[in-house]
């Protein structure tokens, strides 16, 4: 698993770059210090997972996610924060983190939350608010397929249908890029946090229609 670090602590992202180096099968490929320039590394680079810092100069993690949400669709992103509130946790989330370490957590929880977003699953630190995120869960849970504009039903059926990206593009007429981006806009709007959900959805919107 090739791995990207954004930390705008020099000394942090040395740490976490000893410790990942510890870890079998995963590799630390760039480092970034702040939302432009992980954005940039990670076009570059593709990894598959990128850990980022939350509180940062300039633009915040936040905003840094949402953009790799819709640049890089395929690399997982998975926050590492000093908050452990809920409010963080969710706003991570609903924009599309696969998931979300405190930096006071032990090791191994890193290299679980990794390993999880590798597979396309969802790791929280147990500090977080499980009620709180329940709640989250549960208000984003509805398929709200209808409100998705017509381009966006179309790649959504046809993802239920077991086409794949490259084959969609060519069905519609579109380039790659541009039905990954509507992917991208879909997992926001339906609240879905990684590929695996979406397919989930697009494959009950296939079987109603």
């Amino acid at each position: 698993m090739r791995v990207l670090i954004c930390d705008d602590h020099t000394l942090v992202r040395a740490g976490i770059r000893r410790l990942l180096d510890s870890f079998d099968d995963i590799e630390v490929v760039a480092e970034a210090s702040n939302a432009d320039e992980v954005v940039l590394r990670t076009q570059q680079t593709l990894p598959d997972i990128v850990l980022l810092d939350l509180s940062m100069p300039g633009r915040s993690g936040f905003d840094a996610l949402a953009e790799l949400r819709r640049t890089s669709p395929e690399t997982a992103v998975v926050i590492m924060s000093m908050h452990d509130d809920a409010l963080h946790v969710r706003e991570a989330l609903q924009r599309g983190a696969s998931g979300f370490v405190v930096k006071e957590a032990a090791p191994a929880e890193l290299e679980i939350a990794i390993r999880a977003a590798a597979s396309g699953r969802t790791f929280l630190s147990p500090q977080v608010s499980a009620p709180q995120l329940q709640r989250h869960r549960v208000g984003k849970s509805g398929d709200d397929v209808d409100g998705l504009p017509r381009r966006q039903r179309e790649i959504l059926t046809a993802l239920g249908a077991g086409r794949t990206t490259k084959q969609i593009a060519a069905d519609l007429g579109i380039s790659v890029k541009t039905v990954e981006t509507h992917r991208s806009r879909m997992m926001e709007s339906l609240g879905c946090r990684n590929a695996v959900e979406l397919l989930r959805v697009a494959m009950r919107h296939h079987d109603r229609c």
